[in-house]
């Protein structure tokens, strides 16, 4: 990459080789390469002939697949400036490297038989690499709920103090957004058909012609490109293209991802400053230019960022699908090219940036039990109301004597900065009956979690253990962060 023109941040500083090299020429052209040898081959094996003889032999299909992988970039690029089409151009430079075969290269197919099929293909692998990195951020994830599941913590509504959860409750909440991702992107990745070949306006016009109308053997080409170009079936009926309402779920699949990565970066990045979690922070990493003691939370920054550029770019496909006009319109070209590729890039930089984040994420268990206990008289009010009642008192009367009370002590709080002393209160008013350090032994915060250690146990053994146990040969994941 030159230092004298725009460099693309996703592939200078966020995604993965994996996923570069997916959207890369070599993947693309290869891939066409591979498309045309299908199609040939179909052909020769359907029978293909012209007064009798054969249209194709295998001494041409051995020809072109001796060249699937050694492109000659230039005589394309060459080409195309004189013929102004890409396809034509790399057709000519297959037939340049295989001259047996150049008059049999792309027979009876237009542009979209390897345009739309590589660009279906490119988003199943791609798919897949996401899959699996989704899969172990699910495994760390799931690692850390264990760890932390009985871990008490304030729980917060409308980022108020509210009952008490645990680290690992929390940590399943991220967990289940991202296993519902998982069953989203499983289906679509499942869902994915290829187009074929069916011509320029989808009729297969051009196949009727070769085959001379057999019907029989025309309705076998899309089944056989399919298999051997690895996929089970191609879409029943198409225009030119295959319906772009296939990149609109495709995309939106990523969106998903990276609106339960958002929501997570998110609590994290109020947990840091909470100063209750931090994620990984390096021995010489710098947090601020200016103020030397800062530890920001930048990862979990970059996640948000990417991830809401990829909630947008879902938009792109979607406007997209609704506005191709009939069999086909080119206007979605060169939209194409940038929101599927930005998209992958994208969310493969953001998990990325999950998995490392939570492979490190340091707990401040002393911090978490100050900042309950600064809070949990206010949340053991009830239990201390039910003992006051137990030793004699009326219900109605304790609790309105501990509404006033807590009101007292929420003042000693927020207005005179003191201390919570509501323990201390209830302790001196002689209607409770209760000693300060009888209050004081109430205050153990894993009475007021509830089911939390078991509702996560239940959720990892139930949910996500299965869904790991499923996927165990795509676990082993590490991630480097390059900036």
């Amino acid at each position: 990459m030159g230092t004298d023109r725009y460099n693309s941040p996703l592939s200078e500083r966020y995604a993965s080789k994996e996923m570069q090299y997916i959207f890369s020429p070599d993947m693309k052209f290869s891939t066409w390469r591979r498309l045309w040898v299908a199609l040939a081959e179909t052909e020769m094996e359907l029978g293909l002939s012209e007064n009798g003889k054969p249209v194709i032999t295998q001494e041409q299909i051995d020809e072109m697949k001796g060249h699937l992988e050694d492109i000659n970039y230039e005589v394309a690029k060459e080409r195309e400036k004189q013929v102004r089409h890409d396809v034509m151009s790399h057709v000519y430079a297959y037939g340049q490297q295989c001259p047996k075969a150049a008059g049999i290269i792309h027979l009876g197919a237009t542009s979209c038989y390897v345009g739309d099929n590589t660009d279906i293909i490119v988003m199943h692998e791609a798919l897949k690499l996401v899959q699996k990195k989704l899969v172990n951020v699910i495994a760390e994830l799931a690692k850390f709920a264990e760890k932390y599941k009985d871990l008490p913590t304030l729980a917060f509504t409308h980022f108020q103090p509210a009952q008490p959860t645990t680290v690992g409750k929390r940590a399943a909440l991220w967990l289940q957004e991202f296993l519902i991702d998982l069953e989203d992107l499983e289906y679509v990745k499942g869902s994915l058909k290829l187009l074929g070949s069916k011509g320029t306006t989808g009729t297969q016009a051009s196949f009727q012609e070769l085959f001379g109308g057999d019907q029989e053997t025309i309705d076998k080409i899309d089944p056989m490109i399919a298999e051997k170009m690895g996929f089970v079936e191609c879409y029943a009926v198409s225009g030119q293209t295959y319906s772009r309402k296939v990149d609109t779920r495709v995309a939106n699949v990523l969106a998903g991802i990276a609106a339960s990565a958002h929501k997570m970066s998110n609590d994290i990045r109020l947990l840091q400053h909470l100063k209750e979690v931090e994620e990984p922070f390096e021995k010489n990493q710098i947090g601020s230019s200016a103020m030397a003691y800062k530890r920001n939370p930048m990862r979990s920054e970059r996640i948000a960022s990417l991830a809401r550029y990829v909630m947008v770019d879902a938009l792109n496909p979607a406007i997209t699908s609704a506005t191709q006009w009939f069999e086909r319109t080119l206007d979605d070209s060169a939209n194409k090219r940038l929101s599927i590729p930005e998209g992958f890039l994208a969310i493969d930089g953001i998990l990325d940036l999950c998995l490392n984040v939570v492979d490190g994420l340091v707990v401040y268990d002393k911090v978490i039990r100050k900042h309950m206990m600064a809070e949990l008289p206010f949340m053991a009010t009830e239990n201390i109301m039910m003992d006051a009642v137990k030793n004699g008192g009326n219900r109605q009367e304790m609790h309105e004597k501990i509404r006033q009370l807590s009101m007292e002590a929420g003042k000693n709080v927020k207005v005179e900065g003191k201390d919570n002393n509501l323990l201390e209160l209830i302790a001196a008013d002689p209607a409770f009956n209760l000693t300060l350090e009888e209050l004081q032994q109430s205050m153990e915060p894993s009475r007021y979690v509830g089911r939390a250690p078991l509702q996560v146990e239940k959720f990892l053994e139930g949910v996500v253990n299965p869904v790991l146990e499923a996927h165990k040969e795509m676990l082993g994941m590490t991630a480097e962060i390059s900036v």
